[in-house]
């Protein structure tokens, strides 16, 4: 499978998560994961990338990042710019509750925002 259609089955499988506001990160996870695991889409929980670097969610190369709460720009950026480094990352997602303003490559690779807050059909 091509790093675009794997990048592309994993985001099909995400946005079709549904969950109220409050849940906490962790709860997220579990639902990322029901969600990844309907999508027929293999993913490692906290894949360890190299030292001081543990991805939410590894499915094939495609590196998914879970944000809850306000987004701090400049650190998930560096943080996801660290993943792009690596060569067994082809691409990242970053499923966020608002949408934060992130290149549409990093490293040569493919980013995708997820705003679960459009995913719930509120547009902020």
């Amino acid at each position: 499978m091509s790093a675009d259609a794997e990048l592309e089955r994993v985001c099909a499988a995400l946005r079709a998560l549904r969950l109220p506001p409050q849940r906490d990160e962790a709860a997220l996870h579990g639902l990322a994961a029901e969600a990844l695991t309907a999508g027929g889409i293999p993913f490692v929980h906290e894949a360890r990338l190299a030292p001081r670097c543990r991805a939410d969610f590894l499915c094939g190369g495609v590196c998914v990042e879970i944000k809850r709460g306000p987004v701090d720009r400049a650190r998930v950026r560096a943080q996801l710019a660290r993943y792009a480094a690596l060569p067994e990352v082809t691409a990242l997602v970053l499923l966020t509750e608002r949408t934060v303003d992130l290149p549409r490559t990093l490293a040569g690779k493919p980013v995708r925002n997820l705003c679960l807050n459009r995913l719930w059909g509120i547009a902020l």
